[in-house]
């Protein structure tokens, strides 16, 4: 089997990952309802997943940094796959937060160490590649996990999601352990080590960014489902197609954004692409009942808010070159921070403001990304020039 199709493999495990997480979104009215909660309530279970995936994976993967990244890859299935099968099988609110956290702590594992692995055996020269690839099979379930969701829900029910998202890592597990190469640890980094590149301005202001445009994004995300329901007038059987359109626009996006990044730079890139998820955002909540509408302004929302997911990991990955791997994986935990965080104020403004509103504080979060790259960019102009002269002196 060739290193390429490991990666691929690698990729194919980073979407039963990213199902597991967004899948919530796209079913939360029918949790809602199976379980007798609001839906606030039913979106804390995007904030209970992410809060726990990012707080323990930086830890996590500190404690096991010198384990074999194979065995650890198989550990941390294991977890992952133990949490769907707990989500499967037990009854009620309460347990099924319990899976979610059970879930969540093996997710971050399995992500961070597929984006090792995946660097560790890729060609010279193609390790940047191979890093995207894993990442879009993280997208990827945003295209095809949360609308096979929405149907596998209404036709199994949404339990039944969660009981083939197990079967799945099983059999994932099967494929690693025969396929995949052993590979050493990297030599450990502490925790206070990996923290203290906060320190640096232009290290937290680039972590920032990922926080307040992704915040904004979940505000409104992770309630897309009722929104498109009762707000935009979205009829249940459409539903689906809707969230499918959906997910292939997050994938062209991410595409261009790696294309944009290369050709016009990380600021343009960023601003534009951020600059257009504010304008559909408040279109979003302006055009309702208008299926055409509607379709074209989710699409265009989608596109522009995951243009900017490549470049922001190329934007990390070269503040600090040599400390680029402790960067991506802070970054992986600031997003995690930011859907938790962001499916945690969309429910206090659904609960104690109206649904309606989510897409206004949204817009709101990502205007502030907009600033900060900004600040960014002028910062990385300054220190260009210092350097040139000191250079030429």
């Amino acid at each position: 089997m060739s290193n390429t199709v490991k990666i691929y493999i690698l990729a194919i495990i980073s979407f039963l990952v990213g199902t597991s997480e967004y899948v919530i979104s796209g079913i939360l009215d029918t949790i809602s309802e199976s379980l007798g909660i609001t839906l606030a309530a039913a979106g804390q279970f995007i904030t209970i997943f992410s809060l726990v995936y990012a707080i323990f994976t930086p830890i996590l993967m500190a404690v096991t940094s010198a384990m074999d990244r194979r065995k650890l890859m198989m550990y941390s299935l294991g977890l992952f796959v133990l949490g769907n099968i707990l989500a499967f099988v037990l009854p009620g609110y309460e347990l099924f937060i319990v899976a979610r956290i059970i879930m969540a702590l093996g997710a971050g594992m399995v992500v961070v160490t597929a984006l090792t692995i995946a660097e560790k055996i890729a060609p010279e020269g193609k390790q940047g590649s191979a890093i995207a690839t894993v990442i879009m099979g993280f997208t990827a379930s945003l295209i095809i996990g949360v609308p096979l969701g929405r149907m596998i829900s209404d036709a199994l029910g949404w339990k039944a999601i969660f009981g083939g998202i197990a079967l799945l890592g099983v059999v994932a597990m099967v494929i690693i352990f025969f396929s995949l190469p052993k590979t050493k640890g990297d030599k450990p980094v502490p925790l206070l080590q990996q923290l203290a590149l906060f320190k640096k301005p232009r290290v937290a202001i680039g972590l920032a960014i990922t926080f307040f445009w992704l915040g904004g994004y979940s505000i409104a995300y992770t309630y897309l489902s009722p929104y498109l329901l009762t707000i935009s007038g979205v009829s249940d059987h459409l539903l689906s197609s809707v969230l499918l359109v959906f997910g292939i626009a997050s994938l062209v996006g991410s595409k261009f954004g790696g294309f944009s990044t290369d050709r016009w730079g990380v600021s343009a890139t960023l601003i534009g692409g951020m600059g257009l998820h504010i304008i559909m955002l408040v279109l979003f909540s302006l055009v309702t009942h208008s299926y055409i509408g509607v379709i074209i302004i989710l699409a265009l929302w989608s596109f522009a808010a995951w243009s900017s997911g490549p470049t922001q990991q190329y934007h990390l990955a070269k503040i600090e070159p040599e400390s680029s791997g402790v960067l991506l994986g802070l970054n992986q935990s600031m997003m995690q921070l930011a859907m938790a965080a962001g499916a945690g104020m969309g429910g206090i403004f659904v609960s104690k403001v109206s649904l309606s509103s989510i897409t206004w504080i949204g817009a709101l979060g990502v205007a502030i990304a907009i600033f900060l790259t900004i600040v960014s960019s002028r910062t990385a102009s300054k220190k260009v020039k210092v350097n040139d002269h000191v250079v030429n002196k």
